[in-house]
């Protein structure tokens, strides 16, 4: 059934109202995680009932949507995508996207915690790169920040995702006071090891046990901080998301910035966030959401899915409102990052 409802011509590109083409789709595929980072989650999480999620089939007929509609890059994330039950059978379904030559890259975000198991199936569906979240080598400190993970079982993930030919980009989160001092060991771990680091500024979302304005290190600080130790020039390689890259002269290797506080990157976004509640967000920063659930099961057919879809890009704003309120410390967004999956 499915396999018959995309046969149709290819649809006009999503094309939003500042001339952007939306070409990448990040589909957050549960709100559950096995780790409760602290900078992400409380540890106490109340997650959605398993009654709101959709189903894996209706997840697989929204992506198709969306590729039809121009999605070239479709990101599974979370939570952690790899607890979702039977989650490689949407991995799989997915995958047809790739062997038909309409979806240019399917990828996922990980903590690495279940790759271990699931490395070799997903490069069987065609999966080429990861993302694994890594903050710290220190096993200590990887309990505490993750306060539920266990470090080597990542690091055997890691082993397991390049022994089955995934390339793997590392993203950490720079925290003052935690991982800024590690950060140059930890690059030069990654290089050393073929991997690239992205290092990401704290986002203020949802209500957490911490003090963000504790936690936040301007990016602007890290790079002058690593360009003591370091040669770093610009480079304009991308992959498809907010990263601006440098190549650092003493590893080879490649360095990302992701700076949604001191220098967004709204100018370029190509991209909107399905949850598995099938809610739309257009942006990460902002709460404006369209509801893609109702027009989902209202009908077997496509149109008034598609309609939805393109009314919620005709709003997609210009760009993000995040700012770190030191006189409240409230979040700007007061979901968490696990709702829509970064």
């Amino acid at each position: 059934m499915a396999e018959q409802m995309f046969d149709t011509a290819r649809t006009a590109p999503m094309i939003d109202p500042f001339g952007r083409s939306i070409s990448y789709l990040r589909v957050s595929v549960t709100d559950r995680c096995d780790f409760r980072c602290t900078y992400c989650m409380a540890e106490d999480m109340a997650f959605l009932p398993k009654k709101d999620l959709l189903s894996l089939e209706e997840l697989d007929r929204l992506c198709a949507v969306f590729v039809e509609k121009g999605v070239r890059k479709l990101r599974l994330t979370g939570g952690e995508p790899l607890v979702r039950k039977n989650i490689m059978h949407l991995v799989r379904q997915i995958s047809r996207h790739l062997k038909s030559g309409a979806l240019e890259e399917l990828t996922l975000t990980t903590n690495g915690s279940q790759l271990s198991r699931f490395a070799a199936e997903l490069a069987d569906c065609g999966v080429r790169r990861i993302n694994v979240s890594l903050d710290t080598l220190d096993p200590e400190k990887f309990h505490a920040i993750t306060r539920w993970g266990d470090l080597q079982r990542v690091l055997e993930g890691i082993d397991a995702a390049q022994a089955a030919g995934l390339k793997v980009k590392l993203n950490a989160v720079a925290l003052k006071g935690f991982n800024d001092r590690e950060l140059p060991e930890m690059l030069r771990w990654a290089h050393g090891r073929d991997m690239d680091l992205t290092v990401i500024e704290t986002m203020p979302m949802g209500e957490i046990d911490e003090d963000r304005t504790d936690q936040y290190l301007p990016l602007s600080l890290l790079r002058a901080d690593l360009e003591r130790q370091f040669t770093l020039r610009d480079i304009p390689y991308k992959t498809g998301g907010p990263a601006r890259y440098v190549e650092v002269a003493e590893t080879g290797g490649r360095l990302g910035f992701i700076t949604p506080m001191t220098h967004n990157f709204c100018e370029s976004c190509n991209r909107v966030r399905l949850t598995c509640t099938g809610t739309l967000y257009m942006c990460l920063g902002q709460d404006d959401a369209a509801d893609l659930r109702a027009p989902l099961r209202a009908s077997e057919g496509n149109e008034l899915l598609s309609n939805a879809i393109d009314e919620a890009i005709g709003r997609k704003p210009k760009g993000h409102d995040f700012i770190i309120d030191r006189r409240t410390k409230q979040p700007t967004v007061a979901r968490h990052m696990s709702v829509t999956g970064g």
